[in-house]
C-alpha cells in the first residue's frame, strides 16, 4: 500500500493569534506591559460601570475614612471615595496622555515627512525649529504656561493642550531621520521610475515600513504626557477640581496626611501612576525591539 507524500508547507501552520501570543512569550517587556495596561483598562472600565462617578468629587463620603468593606481605599479629607477617585482619574489620565500624545505624534509624523522628504527650505525651516527649541526646558514652558492660567478655566482638556505644545518635537526628528534613511533605498527608486506620485510613495511604500517607529514614537508620547500632566498636578497646575491622580497626591501633600495618621489617601494614586507609566515604559520597550531589526528576536 503506497503511503501519500508529505508535500512541503502541507502541516498546519499557526494562525496570527498563535504568532502573536508566541512574540509576545519572548518579547517579555511587551507583553508585560500590555497585562499591566489591559489590568488597567479593564478596571476603569468595569469600575465606570459599578460606582457613581460623582463619589470622585467632594463631599460625595464620609471624611477621613480608613480602608474598609465599604471604602476599599478609603476617604479623604474631603470626602472623596478613593475608589471612584482611581476609576475616574485614570480614565481622565488616559485622556490626557491619548491626546497629547495623539496629537505631538501626528504634527510630528507629519513634519517629519515634509522634512525629509521634500527637503530643501522646507527641511532647513523644520530642521532649525527642532535645533532652537530642543535645549529649552519643557518642564519650565509648561510650568510658566500653566501658571499663568486661571484655576477656574483649567480642564484636563486644556491640560492636554499645555503638554502638546512641545511634544512634537521628538517625533519630527526620529521620522525626518527615517524617511532620510528609507527613500534612498531601491523600492523607492523603482516606485519613481513606475510613475507613483509622491504622495504614493509616501502612503503606499515608505509609510507601511515605518509603522513599527510611529508606534514606538506614540507610545512615548503618551508616556511623556502622562508624565508631565503627573507633575504638573503635584505642583497645584492643573484642574484642582478634578480627581486627576496627581492632584489627589498634591491635596493630599497639602494636607499633611501622612503627619495626620492618613496614610492611604496618597497610596492608591501613587501606585495606580507607578503602575501606569511602567506600563507604558515597558510597552515602548518592547516596541522598541519590534521596530529595531538589531535587537528583534527571531522565533
Amino acid at each position: 500500500m503506497r503511503t501519500a507524500a508529505i508535500r512541503p508547507g502541507a502541516a498546519h501552520q499557526p494562525g496570527r493569534v498563535t504568532l502573536f501570543f508566541r512574540y509576545l512569550s519572548r518579547n517579555a517587556s511587551l507583553g508585560a506591559g500590555l497585562a499591566i495596561l489591559l489590568a488597567l483598562a479593564a478596571f476603569t472600565i468595569i469600575g465606570l460601570m459599578v460606582i457613581d462617578p460623582m463619589d470622585a468629587y467632594p463631599l460625595s463620603a464620609p471624611t477621613r475614612r480608613p480602608p474598609s468593606w465599604d471604602f476599599p481605599f478609603g476617604t479623604d479629607f474631603f470626602g472623596r471615595d478613593l475608589v471612584a477617585v482611581m476609576v475616574v482619574g485614570m480614565w481622565q489620565t488616559a485622556f490626557i496622555g491619548l491626546v497629547a500624545g495623539g496629537i505631538g505624534t501626528f504634527v510630528g509624523v507629519v513634519l517629519g515627512f515634509v522634512s525629509a522628504y521634500f527637503g530643501g527650505w522646507t527641511d532647513a525651516a523644520i530642521r532649525t525649529v527642532c535645533q532652537v527649541l530642543t535645549p529649552i526646558p519643557v518642564l519650565l514652558i509648561q510650568v510658566v504656561v500653566a501658571g499663568s492660567l486661571d484655576k477656574r478655566d483649567v480642564t484636563i482638556f486644556t491640560m492636554a493642550l499645555i503638554v502638546v505644545m512641545l511634544a512634537w518635537m521628538g517625533p519630527t526628528l526620529i521620522i525626518r531621520s527615517q524617511v532620510l534613511t528609507m527613500k534612498e533605498r531601491q523600492f523607492v527608486s523603482v516606485a519613481k521610475l513606475s510613475g507613483i506620485s509622491d504622495l504614493g510613495i509616501i502612503f503606499k511604500e515608505i509609510l507601511p515600513n515605518l509603522l513599527p517607529f510611529i508606534a514606538a514614537a506614540f507610545v512615548g508620547q503618551v508616556f511623556l504626557a502622562v508624565f508631565a500632566s503627573f507633575y504638573l498636578a503635584v505642583l497645584g497646575l492643573g484642574p484642582l477640581r478634578e480627581p486627576l491622580l496627581g492632584n489627589i497626591i498634591w491635596s493630599a501633600q497639602s494636607q499633611g496626611a501622612f503627619f495626620n495618621g492618613w496614610w492611604w489617601w496618597p497610596i492608591a494614586p501613587s501606585v495606580g501612576m507607578i503602575l501606569i507609566l511602567g506600563s507604558l515604559a515597558l510597552i515602548n520597550m518592547g516596541l522598541d525591539e519590534l521596530a529595531n531589526p538589531r535587537v528583534r528576536k527571531s522565533e
